[in-house]
C-alpha cells in the first residue's frame, strides 16, 4: 500500500472541511495511483440521528454507478455473442416499439442504450410542465414495487424525444438495456451481473439490493440548513426539473433491477472495478472491449450534463478537451456520479483512479466538494 503523505493532507483538508461545514454527512473516499492505494478515507456519519460512523464497508446507494458495471456486462455478453452491440433492442424485447412524435417506428440499438443516444430520457431531464411526469415511468430510484414489464411498456408508449442517433439525452436507457440483456441471457439481470463483473472481481459487497441492511447508510439531501434525512420520499431540484427519490427501494424485492440506478455496494468495490477496467479488463473483459467503455463513442454530439469539452463512452463521460472543460484532469478521463451522492474518476493518462461514495445526495456527486477533491488530487 503506497500511501501518500501529501495527498493525505491535502484531502484530510478537504474531507474535514466538508464535515465541519455541514456539507456532508458521511463519505468513503479513494485515490489509487500506479494500480496502489494512494489514499483512503471513511469519515463522517452513516446514521447521524444514532450516531454510527462511516466505516470503510459502510453500504451506499450506487444510483448511476450502476450504469458502467452494466455497461461492462454488456461487453462480456457481445464477447461470447449472446449479444451484438448493434442488434435491435426488439431482438432481444420484441414488445418494446417507442415511437418518434410522427407515429414512425425507428430501430434503436444496444449501442444506442449504452451511449444514451436513443431517444429516450428520464423525468429530470424533461422540464416541469412536460407530460412525462404523469406517465408513471420509473427512473429507478424512486417508487418501489414498479415491475419491469409495467415500466417498459411506460417507456415505450411515451414518444421518443428524436431519431435515435440525432442527439445525446440522458436516460431509462440503461434500464432498457438490463432488460435485454437478462432477455438475451436467459438469466435475471442480477443473476448475469453478478456472474459476469461482481463475482469474478469479489465485489461481495455490491449488488442490486443491500448484502447487509445493517451496514447500509442512511440517505441524506442538500437543505438550506444542511443535510436532511430523506423520508418515504424525497425531491430535490435538479437538472430540468427535480430527482424523485424513494431510499427504501432497494429493500423491496418487488421493485424491477434497474440496471441503471439500482446497486448499492462500497468504494472498495467500486475502486476494484475501476482499476479492473483501465489496466484492460481483467477478469471481466478482453482489452479490446475494456478499450471501448474508455472510447468517445458519440463523435462531436454535446452532453449537456457535462458541458463543453466532453463526449460519452459505453457508460460514462470523456474528458475530451480538459482546457474547454476547465479541467487539470489528462484527455480521456473517465468519470460520472450518482444522485445519492457518489462520483468517481479515471484519469487514464495519469493512471489516477479517485471513488466518492457519500450518503449526502447532491454533494457528493456534483456539488463543491468533489471539485475540492479533484483538485487536491492535482495537488
Amino acid at each position: 500500500m503506497a500511501l501518500d503523505s501529501s495527498l493525505a493532507k491535502r484531502l484530510d483538508a478537504v474531507v474535514d472541511t466538508a464535515l465541519a461545514d455541514n456539507k456532508l454527512v458521511g463519505v468513503q473516499l479513494l485515490v489509487a495511483r500506479d494500480g496502489e492505494l494512494a489514499y483512503g478515507r471513511a469519515a463522517g456519519l452513516a446514521d447521524r440521528e444514532e450516531g454510527t460512523p462511516m466505516a470503510r464497508n459502510s453500504i451506499v446507494r450506487f444510483a448511476s454507478l450502476t450504469k458502467p458495471i452494466v455497461s461492462a456486462a454488456a461487453l462480456a455478453l457481445a464477447e461470447t455473442g449472446v449479444i451484438g452491440l448493434d442488434d435491435p433492442v426488439t431482438n432481444h424485447l420484441p414488445a418494446f416499439r417507442p415511437r418518434l412524435a410522427d407515429g414512425s417506428e425507428p430501430v434503436i440499438t444496444l449501442r444506442q442504450l449504452l451511449t444514451h443516444t436513443s431517444g429516450l430520457t428520464y423525468d429530470f431531464m424533461e422540464p416541469p410542465e412536460s407530460a412525462y411526469h404523469a406517465t408513471g415511468i420509473s427512473n429507478g430510484f424512486d417508487v418501489p414495487g414498479v415491475a419491469m414489464d409495467d415500466n417498459l411498456a411506460r417507456i415505450a408508449a411515451w414518444p421518443l424525444n428524436f431519431a435515435p442517433g440525432d442527439a445525446w439525452n440522458y436516460s431509462v436507457s440503461t434500464d432498457v438495456l438490463g432488460a435485454a440483456l437478462a432477455a438475451a441471457a436467459g438469466e435475471s439481470l442480477q443473476t448475469l451481473v453478478r456472474r459476469l463483473v461482481t463475482g469474478p472481481l469479489g465485489m461481495t459487497d455490491t449488488e442490486f439490493g443491500i448484502v447487509d441492511p445493517a451496514r447500509l447508510t442512511v440517505a441524506y439531501a442538500d437543505g438550506p440548513d444542511g443535510p436532511a434525512r430523506m423520508g418515504e420520499r424525497h425531491t430535490l431540484p435538479f437538472a430540468f426539473s427535480a430527482l424523485r427519490y424513494a431510499p427504501a427501494r432497494l429493500l423491496d424485492p418487488a421493485s424491477f433491477p434497474s440496471a441503471g440506478a439500482g446497486m448499492a455496494g462500497t468504494a472498495d468495490n467500486y475502486l476494484t472495478f475501476l482499476e479492473t477496467i483501465r489496466t484492460g479488463g481483467g477478469k471481466v473483459l478482453k482489452p479490446e472491449s475494456a478499450a471501448l467503455m474508455a472510447t468517445n463513442a458519440i463523435g462531436d454530439l454535446p452532453v449537456v450534463l457535462m458541458g463543453p469539452g466532453y463526449g460519452f463512452s459505453l457508460g460514462a463521460g470523456i474528458l475530451l478537451d480538459p482546457a474547454a472543460a476547465g479541467s487539470p484532469q489528462g484527455p480521456g478521463t473517465l468519470s460520472w456520479g450518482g444522485v445519492y451522492g457518489a462520483s468517481w474518476f479515471v484519469d487514464v493518462a495519469n493512471r489516477t483512479t479517485v471513488v466518492i461514495v457519500s450518503n449526502t445526495a447532491i454533494e457528493g456527486m456534483a456539488g463543491l466538494f468533489t471539485v475540492a477533491v479533484r483538485d487536491a488530487v492535482y495537488g
